[in-house]
C-alpha cells in the first residue's frame, strides 16, 4: 500500500455502539492507519436525521470518539475530529447540491428503502449522499473504507466529482471504495445485519452480563444437541470467527460431528467475547473519567482538518467566481 494515500471514514453518532459498528466499521481502521494518512470524523450532521435533541447528540458524539480511542486508535497519527465543527462539509454540500440530479439521488438505497416502506423522507435523508460526498472530496481523500451496503455513495460522489470538475475544471480527487469482504455482514441476535433499526445488537460496552444475555438469545435453527450442525449458516459460529479464532477448528468438528450444542456454543462464545473485549471496555471506563483529554484530542483533529478544508474550498470559491 502506499503510504501517501489518504483515507477518511466516519461514524454517525445515532445510537450506541454495537459489536457490529466495531467489526465492521471500526477494527478495520485500525488495521489501515499505519499504511495511510487517515481520518476518521464523528458525523454529527449525518446524525441530525435521527438525533435531534442537543444532550443525546453531544453523549453519542463522544461515545464515537471515545470508542476509537478505546480500541486504539492512534491519535498521535489519526485524525480524529467532529464533522459539525467544520462547517465547510455544509458548504460544499450546497455547492454540489446545485450540480446533483434528482435522478441520481433518487437511485440511493437509502432513500428508496424508506419510500418502499412507506416512511416519511425529508430532504435531510434524501441528500444524506450529497454531504457524504463532500465529507470524502473536501480532503482529496482517495480511499475509503465501506461495507459493500455503502459503496453506492463513495460510487456517487466519485460522480459528482466527475460533473465539478467537467463544469469547473480538475479540483477534486476521485475517491476509489475499500470493501472489506471478510468482514462481509455481521450477524444480528436473528440473523438480519446487525443494527440498532433491528434492536439485535450485542453493544460494545455492555457489561459483562448484559453480554452474556444478549448472545443467549441468538436465533438457531431446530437441531438438537446431538445433530451435526452447519457452521457456515450458524449466527453463533458467524461471530466465532471474530472472538474465538483459536478454537475454530475445534467448534467447526463439533458443530459438524454433533457434539456441541447451540447453548454451549452460545456460551464459550459469551465467554470469548467478554475476554476480548475486556481491556477496550477498561481503557473506555478511563476516558469516560477524563472527558477533558478526549476534547483535547477532538480539537486538535479539528484544527488540522479546518485547515485543509479551508485551503480546499479557497480554491473551490475561486472555481465558482466567490470571493476566496
Amino acid at each position: 500500500m502506499n503510504p501517501q494515500k489518504r483515507l477518511l471514514t466516519g461514524a454517525k453518532p445515532s445510537g450506541d455502539i454495537h459489536i457490529g459498528n466495531y467489526l465492521g466499521m471500526m477494527r478495520p481502521v485500525l488495521e489501515l492507519q499505519d499504511n495511510y494518512e487517515t481520518f476518521v470524523f464523528v458525523a454529527d450532521f449525518h446524525a441530525l436525521n435521527q438525533i435531534q435533541d442537543p444532550k443525546e447528540m453531544h453523549r453519542l458524539s463522544l461515545e464515537i470518539a471515545k470508542a476509537y480511542i478505546a480500541i486504539g486508535l492512534d491519535t498521535s497519527k489519526v485524525t480524529l475530529f467532529r464533522q459539525s465543527d467544520v462547517p465547510k462539509h455544509a458548504e460544499l454540500t450546497w455547492i454540489l447540491n446545485t450540480l446533483t440530479p434528482m435522478s441520481l439521488l433518487e437511485l440511493a438505497h437509502a432513500y428508496k428503502d424508506a419510500v418502499a416502506k412507506g416512511k416519511p423522507v425529508h430532504v435531510g435523508l434524501f441528500d444524506y449522499p450529497v454531504l457524504m460526498a463532500a465529507d470524502i472530496i473536501l480532503y482529496d481523500t482517495q480511499i475509503v473504507p465501506v461495507g459493500s451496503d455503502q459503496k453506492q455513495h463513495v460510487e456517487i460522489a466519485r460522480e459528482l466529482v466527475r460533473y465539478f470538475n467537467r463544469i469547473f475544471g480538475a479540483t477534486f480527487v476521485e475517491p476509489q471504495e475499500l470493501i472489506r469482504e471478510e468482514v462481509g455482514i455481521i450477524p444480528g441476535l436473528d440473523g438480519r445485519k446487525m443494527s440498532k433499526s433491528y434492536g439485535n445488537v450485542i453493544g460494545l460496552f455492555d457489561s459483562p452480563e448484559k453480554t452474556k444475555e444478549r448472545v443467549m438469545t441468538i436465533v438457531t435453527d431446530s437441531r438438537g444437541q446431538n445433530d451435526p450442525k452447519d457452521p457456515a449458516t450458524c449466527n453463533i459460529f458467524a461471530l466465532h470467527k471474530f472472538f474465538s479464532a483459536d478454537i475454530l477448528s475445534e467448534l467447526d468438528t463439533r458443530y459438524r460431528e454433533g457434539t456441541i450444542s447451540y447453548k454451549e456454543s452460545k456460551e464459550i462464545l459469551a465467554e470469548n467475547l467478554n475476554a476480548y473485549l475486556a481491556p477496550i471496555r477498561a481503557k473506555k471506563a478511563e476516558l469516560d473519567a477524563n472527558e477533558d483529554q478526549v476534547l483535547a484530542i477532538l480539537e486538535t483533529g479539528r484544527q488540522k482538518a479546518e485547515a485543509l478544508a479551508s485551503e480546499k474550498m479557497k480554491l473551490v470559491r475561486e472555481r465558482c467566481g466567490f470571493r476566496a
